[in-house]
């Protein structure tokens, strides 16, 4: 049986009891001790490996609350448009990927993460813009997911008129004389790009290759494919069965379409298969603040006729969808930006339960739960809903929520620190595509809430250091129910770990983001080493 015995560094357990040890020795994946380093020696074997940490910390790894691994992965496969400042760089770079991967005239040109915020005009690109490539058929798709544009001859390909209407819970932008202007948003861009031809299995496979070198690169060993259909499962069943999945990835499907994906996998739901377990169902229920969609109770800052976002589902609807999980007793995580869709969520979960008569034994999450209030904090707290926050919102659009839902609602983003005053456990996440999954930034963005231009957005939601790494492994192995094996460094637990070059307990906060990860190993062998 392999051994390895690590000492001499900052060795962090995420026990409260027991913050530090001096040793930990691994044996057959697993952590076989914890405490001294005499006590450790003892119990290893004569062919255990001695690892010196020279002063470097051990930690738990990291666990991803939330993301979209098999589009991390696809996305390998298009344009990078992250950064663009106008339209002709992102024209630009659709020119110079088509060239580099020689895509053949009429085929889908795609490219992913412009943000209008950051273009020059404002705005989201449209035909006007796009039409300067005439040989593809174009999407391009916004950091968010929530929406994007096409061309012209996009919009032929996709069978898009002025007679089309608009989707319930989406929106088909159009010019002033009522033709599709090339702009789609929420369902209807989500259904749209789901027609867009997809690559072979095999390209696919070799992508999520490198998606997971991605996570492991940044100390990940659980991760999260936080919308899954039949084409996403299909990858994710067959890199497991290729025995190709390094980490293990936690698979919510979509309940509103395609809950029999649940159903016909009924294995994967009650532990991991190479890799693989089904967590459960996962619901939209409004879209991003950053694109003024998230549904809100009180209107966007100079919004025209007091527009607020808007809901995807009814009320009824929502409440359906808690009572198939409740009486599956499956995980239901829900997409929930605005505080009019957390409400929604936070009635119908409430509403079901009530109705059934059944306990919450599902552990419900609100994902990304940007503009919760106080008072729905308490009532989460009460059914055990636990809000999964994009903290990362407060540097990577916190300028841009200050001018849309003004100052005061700005700076309660993500309001981790009134979540932890209230003892109601959260956790964070990137939502990777849509930014990098870094765990470390995230938890500096926790701990200092700076904006891009530097302002602090919301001072009382600042938290600890401590307490911010808890929301990316502890209190993550508890929504994920998995807190028997993993989120802490205890005899008996997975010998999931992450090497540091520093201890971000102890370094100045705003030097937290900067902290490398120098090794990952999972069930003890390493996946990733700083080269």
């Amino acid at each position: 049986m392999e051994q390895k015995l690590f000492f001499n560094g900052d060795i962090i357990t995420m026990r409260e009891e027991q913050p530090y040890a001096q040793a930990l020795l691994v044996k057959g994946g697993a952590i076989a001790f914890i405490g001294s380093l005499e006590r450790a020696r003892e119990l290893a074997g004569a062919e255990a490996e001695m690892i010196d940490l020279e002063g470097k910390t051990l930690m738990p790894a990291f666990m991803d609350a939330h993301s979209h691994i098999t589009n991390v992965a696809s996305n390998l496969r298009v344009a990078d448009l992250s950064g663009c400042k106008d339209e002709d760089e992102i024209i630009l770079r659709l020119r110079e990927f088509a060239k580099a991967h020689g895509v053949p005239a009429g085929d889908w040109l795609i490219g992913y993460g412009y943000d209008h915020n950051e273009l020059a005009s404002g705005m989201h690109p449209t035909c006007k813009a796009l039409d300067a490539i005439e040989d593809h058929p174009v999407l391009v798709t916004h950091t968010s997911g929530h929406m994007g544009a096409v061309n012209r001859l996009g919009l032929q390909k996709l069978g898009i008129t002025r007679e089309t209407p608009d989707p319930t819970g989406g929106v088909i932008g159009r010019d002033s004389g009522g033709d599709p202007n090339g702009y789609l948003e929420e369902t209807a861009f989500t259904k749209v790009s789901a027609l867009i031809p997809a690559p072979t299995l095999e390209e696919m496979m070799q992508a999520m290759d490198e998606a997971q070198e991605i996570y492991l690169k940044n100390g990940i060993t659980t991760a999260q494919d936080g919308m899954v259909v039949p084409g996403n499962f299909a990858l994710l069943k067959a890199m497991a069965d290729a025995g190709r999945l390094k980490i293990d990835v936690v698979a919510y499907i979509d309940l509103a379409e395609n809950s029999r994906l649940l159903r016909a996998n009924h294995p994967y739901t009650q532990n991991y298969l190479n890799h693989l377990k089904i967590g459960g169902y996962k619901i939209f229920l409004d879209g991003s603040p950053q694109g003024r969609t998230a549904w809100m109770s009180e209107p966007y800052e100079n919004a025209p006729d007091g527009y607020r976002g808007y809901p995807i589902y009814t009320d009824a609807q929502v409440k359906a969808f808690c009572e198939v999980a409740l009486h599956e007793k499956q995980q239901l995580l829900a997409h929930c930006n605005g505080d009019a869709a957390a409400q929604q969520y936070i009635d119908a979960f409430k509403a079901a339960l009530g109705e059934m008569g059944v306990k919450n034994e599902i552990r419900p999450v609100m994902i990304h739960a940007q503009t919760l209030r106080p008072d729905q904090l308490d009532e989460m707290k009460q059914i055990g809903m636990i809000p999964s926050y994009f903290v990362a919102h407060t540097y990577y659009w916190g300028d841009v929520h200050i001018k849309n839902l003004g100052r005061a609602r700005a700076m309660r983003i993500s309001p981790v620190g009134t979540t932890v005053q209230k003892q109601v456990r959260y956790t964070f996440h990137q939502d990777a595509p849509v930014v990098p999954p870094k765990m470390l930034h995230t938890v500096w963005c926790a701990v200092n809430r700076l904006t891009k231009s530097g302002q602090v957005l919301g001072e009382d939601e600042r938290i600890s250091p401590y307490k911010a790494i808890q929301g990316v492994t502890e209190h993550v192995a508890w929504q994920y129910a998995q807190e028997d094996k993993k989120g802490s460094l205890q005899s008996g637990k997975l010998a999931d770990l992450v090497i540091l070059d520093r201890n971000p307990l102890k370094v100045e906060p705003m030097e937290i983001k900067d902290i490398e990860v120098l090794e990952t190993l999972k069930e003890g062998r390493t996946l990733y080493r700083k080269g």
